[in-house]
């Protein structure tokens, strides 16, 4: 039994356009660093990947939070949401990456006012 209400339908709404701003800022953010976008919100069994881009030889699956203050972006990434970006970029890999690319899980975090704060190589598990 939870303690939880369930939230209603439409702050979930207002929350998943939250997240789709933030992966479009993540985006535009990443090619100005010089990226390439591959995909967007790619689903797989072992779980989602918000964008796969590409420099170089380098190919990372970013995993893009969205925060309401600077200061809940310390907490908007842990490490069982690491290991489901992983597990699901482990499936994506041999349809982006060829045998001779680095691959990473890296992290966008963004909250209004705020720079967007790009951790790279977020994951080492």
């Amino acid at each position: 039994m939870s303690l939880v209400p369930p939230r209603p339908r439409r702050d979930r709404r207002a929350a998943e356009e939250v997240g789709r701003r933030g992966e479009r800022l993540a985006a535009w953010w990443l090619r100005l660093k010089g990226w390439s976008i591959l995909d967007r919100r790619v689903r797989t069994p072992a779980g989602e990947v918000d964008l796969i881009a590409r420099r170089g030889s380098l190919v990372a699956f970013v995993e893009v939070k969205t925060r309401k203050t600077a200061a809940e972006l310390d907490f908007a990434i842990d490490e069982r949401r690491l290991a489901r970006v992983a597990a699901a970029a482990e499936v994506l890999m041999p349809s982006y990456a060829g045998p001779n690319d680095d691959i990473r899980v890296d992290v966008i975090l963004l909250a209004p006012g705020t720079r967007p704060r790009h951790i790279e190589n977020a994951w080492c598990g």
